[in-house]
């Protein structure tokens, strides 16, 4: 899953995207709203969280923005509004701009944390906290993966991949797609990070490209196989 972070803070925006990096999810960060739009309209974000106080473009604006825009290539993302504004008609007005999510500044890590795996079990989006597709199972909130009861010892790359084609299980990615949600604006397009990612995860669920629960579709991508 990939998460964008609009925060002017720099300390708090940085700890909030190693806190979700750590999760498991891919993370980009904006440091004002000029370069929030930019990121809203090039990538595909599964989850934004927003500071309204933003320099340059309003964080309500953004909100909207992002319920418009990202109509047109990709899912409408879910909005965390994280900010210091605590008044009613500032909550009023960015849940009636398209927020998902309002939370007031201060929050705690573990919290907030909860919060997002909590947006993003909701119905219409694509994960649980949860998920079993045959013997794999994969917890979200304890970044634990068993497979037939014994536990994988995955890196957070190989969780988050894991976690994606889990969540949508019998759907075909490609290389592109899995590379645009999984990985974050770093991720060299030309590299063949994916398809070793794959084999290393593979590896770890005993399997091969002709066995096991991640299946190679020729010409399409790759895809969890249904139990």
């Amino acid at each position: 899953m990939r998460v964008l972070v609009a925060e002017d803070e720099r300390d708090f925006a940085d700890a909030l995207a190693e806190g979700l990096r750590h999760e498991g999810y891919a993370v980009d960060v904006a440091y004002d709203g000029a370069d929030a739009r930019f990121k809203l309209a090039v990538y595909p974000y599964d989850l934004v969280t927003l500071d309204l106080n933003l320099p340059n473009v309003d964080g309500r604006e953004l909100c909207r923005l992002a319920r418009a825009a990202s109509r047109d290539f990709a899912p409408v993302p879910r909005i965390l509004v994280l900010t210091a504004r605590d008044e009613v008609d500032d909550r009023v007005a960015s849940l009636d701009d398209g927020a998902d999510e309002y939370l007031v500044k201060p929050v705690s890590m573990p919290e907030l944390l909860a919060r997002v795996r909590a947006l993003l079990r909701r119905p219409g989006s694509e994960t649980g906290a949860t998920l079993s597709v045959g013997e794999l199972e994969l917890d979200t909130a304890r970044h634990v993966v068993t497979q037939a009861g014994l536990a994988l010892d995955l890196t957070p790359k190989e969780f988050a991949l894991l976690r994606y084609l889990m969540a949508s299980p019998g759907c075909v990615f490609s290389e592109g797609h899995l590379l645009t949600h999984v990985w974050d604006e770093n991720a060299n397009p030309y590299s063949r990070t994916v398809r070793v990612t794959i084999m290393t995860l593979r590896r770890k669920l005993g399997a091969t490209a002709d066995s096991g629960p991640v299946e190679t579709v020729p010409g399409a991508g790759y895809r969890l196989r249904l139990p």
